[in-house]
């Protein structure tokens, strides 16, 4: 291994400000574990990052693991000053809610990840940010999130020395590795949900348009992790011949970006089948309006006939009802009184108006 070079002070010099990131409790260190291997094995895992420097600075052969959990302003310009971070780097990982990306400061990578998970019980998809610096002798991780634990993949590297041997490249490849890998029960969750989502569309749950449109939310960001790292796999992987990465190491970079493209595709699918299923449920409940108007509007008919009905025999009855009344007025000088056929006159007159009134709304239809 290259004899480890000095480090350059770093140009910008911590301000008393409180740091950009959210906002971490005062009781949790942000040092999650600092850790120095040498030839894939542990050698010892200091308590504060001042101890951490001075070992490896005693082990020049070395390579320090430093992950950090919502760092303070003051403990990533202690790191930028001692591994010559670049500004721009520190920048972003102190401000977090940065898109996915690789780029490379001089001989120091800098990773943004985004690594995801799903939560069963409110089916949803929890996002978290991770940040990663390698250099020929360091790795640093630094997590704005719960997600991903690191603790595992430190795990694995610890119980493969011959991968861990390869240096900070093989601990990259593991972190990126338990990233994409997180992302597979989140689309088997998503799968489940997609097909719940159908079911619940052409059952008429009124309540699945709003399901739908939040899960839609949910790939967007789920396509905005995904879609940019197979982008940056392929940048390392043409990076291979240049920075002599190890044979066996870009096979797994290789089954890696293998892996990162499967999802983004399934990812892809997903929103567009989550587009199809939104113009689908528009439409079932379109339908399911214009069947409400059309049973209302046919109810609405079936009223209006039997309000004709109803005024037709009450006009039909309303006639005798006048005859009758005027027959019963008393007064004395009514000519209709002393006439002899006045009463059979007035009970015809009533029969006549009635048949009259009823052919004239049977033939309208109204009876």
């Amino acid at each position: 291994m290259p004899e480890r070079r000095p480090r350059a002070a770093w140009r910008r010099q911590p301000e008393p400000s409180a740091s950009r990131g959210p906002a971490r409790p005062s009781d949790q260190p942000s040092v999650v574990q600092a850790t120095l291997y040498r030839d894939g094995r542990k050698v010892s895992s200091p308590d504060t990052l001042a101890e951490t420097f001075r070992q490896l600075r005693e082990h020049p052969d070395g390579m320090a693991w430093i992950g950090l959990h919502r760092p303070s302003e003051t403990e990533l310009h202690s790191l930028a000053a001692e591994f010559d971070l670049h500004e721009l780097a520190v920048e972003d990982a102190l401000e977090a809610h940065q898109r996915p990306k690789l780029e490379r400061y001089g001989d120091t990578l800098f990773v943004v990840l985004r690594a995801a998970r799903y939560l069963d019980a409110p089916e949803e998809v929890d996002f978290g940010e991770l940040h990663v610096f390698v250099g020929r002798d360091f790795v640093i991780t630094v997590r704005h999130a719960e997600a991903p634990d690191l603790s595992a993949v430190r795990r694995r590297m610890e119980d493969n020395p011959a991968l861990l041997a390869l240096g900070p490249e093989a601990v990259l490849y593991a972190i990126l590795d338990a990233v994409v890998d997180g992302y597979l029960p989140v689309v088997a969750g998503v799968q489940n949900d997609i097909d719940e989502i159908e079911t619940e569309v052409f059952g008429g749950d009124p309540a699945v348009s709003r399901r739908i449109y939040e899960l839609s939310r949910e790939m967007v960001e789920f396509q905005r992790a995904t879609r940019p790292l197979v982008g940056m796999l392929h940048g390392l992987m043409a990076g291979f011949a240049k920075y002599g990465t190890d044979e066996e190491l870009q096979r797994y970079l290789r089954d890696v970006a293998d892996h990162v493209t499967h999802t983004s595709e399934r990812v892809d699918g997903f929103r567009q089948a989550l587009t199809e299923i939104l113009t689908v449920n528009a439409t079932l409940v379109t339908q399911q309006q214009n069947a409400e108007m059309r049973a209302l509007a046919e109810a609405g008919f079936e009223q209006n006939e039997e309000i004709k009905k109803i005024s037709a025999w009450a006009a039909i009855l309303f006639a005798p009802t006048l005859v009758g009344t005027i027959y019963g007025m008393n007064f004395e000088q009514m000519p209709e009184l002393s006439w002899n056929l006045g009463y059979p006159f007035a009970v015809g007159l009533m029969g006549v108006v009635c048949v009259s009134l009823y052919v004239i709304f049977k033939r309208r239809d109204w009876l």
